[in-house]
């Protein structure tokens, strides 16, 4: 690692370099001498700018800190937690905000102090998220307070399929709107399903999937705990004139008691929860006639992360998906078996994701007064999705994180 003070306006070098950092800057700087790789430029509130270099090309970032001391007693506790929480509250700010994830992304195993935080507070944050496991009025209560928003507030940054899952970007040029639709059609592909087969679809979000389907022949019934999205597809639906082909229902994966040719489930499976995985694979077992195919579209995590991921609450378990969890590809394909279920096929998007991640985000920035104007949306509501969005991509674009397509089939 490298470090220089670049003058900024109003001071030359030489008196800049006379000027030492606080002893907050300091620790900063001390924790982020093994930088692996790409720069950063820390900017403090009197102006001086520091930049690090680590020991190989990568890509570059730029923070602004506002507050040192809380910035830096946030990260040296909560890691990466305390930098989401730092952000929400305007600790900090970047000019890129998702340039600045992704470095940081890169450099995750380098900087362990800056991402992991001290023990007590994981003891704490791991407490708050085991009180908000997804028993089934807990899973009504998580889902709702990430879904039911508000549909206003989806619609100004969705594309117009209303579709809140990974693209996949076929060809690479594709506008969302096209990518979503191809994750559709490549799904319902993947079930080699007959004319006029029932499918069952495991989260049916807004309707884009059961609108897609039906409008190629299929039935579908479609289960959801959000009311929201709920009362949208069901109008969707409706409108599309598709009401005789598609049910849509209020109902917990749980109660499901019939039989159906195939299974669809596009990025529910994150909100099960570890403790329920058992029972969500063998639910899917049993509404599978012999030979059906369920298709599954899953986040998944680092196989090498995962046992530090499931004993350590992050910032989208305790500020975006209360109970959620996310599989390693070994502990899906594990849990499958077990249940009884064939894997036919796995192909991964992971890429796709950071993409649609991208386009989201800048939706987002775009859209800020209008979400503003809804009522009920403040600065620090906004300041936690960009932070949100823009920390998934990192995710993926590490390959941290990674976008599955399952095919499982029952025998």
């Amino acid at each position: 690692m490298s470090l220089e003070q670049t003058p900024t306006q109003g001071g030359s070098p030489s008196t800049l370099a006379s000027r030492a950092p606080s002893l907050a800057l300091r620790l900063l700087l001390r924790h982020l001498r093994h930088l692996h790789q790409g720069d950063l430029t820390i900017e403090t509130p009197d102006g001086h700018r520091w930049t690090i270099e680590g020991q190989h090309p990568g890509g570059s970032g730029e923070i602004r800190i506002h507050r040192p001391f809380a910035l830096v007693r946030r990260l040296l506790t909560r890691g990466l937690v305390g930098l989401g929480e730092g952000y929400m509250v305007g600790d900090w700010d970047t000019p890129d905000l998702p340039a600045l994830l992704n470095m940081g992304a890169v450099n995750q195993p380098h900087i362990p102090q800056l991402v992991n935080g001290s023990r007590p507070a994981h003891l704490w944050d791991n407490l708050r998220h085991r009180l908000r496991g997804n028993s089934r009025p807990g899973s009504r209560r998580n889902i709702a307070f990430h879904y039911d928003l508000g549909n206003d507030f989806y619609q100004l940054w969705l594309d117009p399929t209303m579709t809140y899952s990974a693209a996949v970007f076929e060809p690479p040029e594709a506008s969302l709107e096209t990518a979503q639709t191809r994750k559709y059609a490549r799904l319902l592909e993947r079930l080699e399903a007959a004319p006029g087969a029932h499918i069952l679809e495991i989260g049916c979000g807004w309707g884009g999937f059961a609108e897609h389907a039906a409008r190629q022949g299929y039935r579908v019934t479609g289960i959801t705990l959000s009311r929201e999205q709920l009362d949208y597809a069901r109008r969707r639906i409706e409108a599309a004139g598709l009401s005789d082909r598609v049910e849509l229902r209020l109902q917990d994966y749980r109660d499901l008691n019939e039989t159906f040719d195939h299974v669809v489930s596009i990025e529910m499976f994150e909100a099960v929860g570890e403790p329920w995985w058992p029972t969500w694979f063998q639910t899917v077992r049993q509404c599978l006639r012999p030979g059906g195919r369920a298709a599954v579209q899953v986040i998944t995590i680092d196989v090498k992360a995962f046992d530090y991921y499931r004993t350590h609450a992050d910032f989208i378990q305790l500020y975006i998906f209360p109970g959620g969890m996310l599989p390693s590809v070994p502990a899906f394909e594990q849990h499958a078996t077990e249940a009884g279920l064939t894997i036919r096929e796995t192909a991964f998007f992971g890429q796709d994701y950071a993409d649609t991640l991208h386009h989201w985000y800048q939706r987002v920035c775009e859209q800020a007064p209008a979400i503003l104007s809804l009522g009920g949306y403040d600065q620090r509501f906004l300041r936690t999705w960009r932070f949100y969005l823009a920390y998934c991509e990192a995710g993926f674009r590490s390959r941290n994180t990674d976008l599955m397509h399952a095919v499982l089939e029952a025998s």
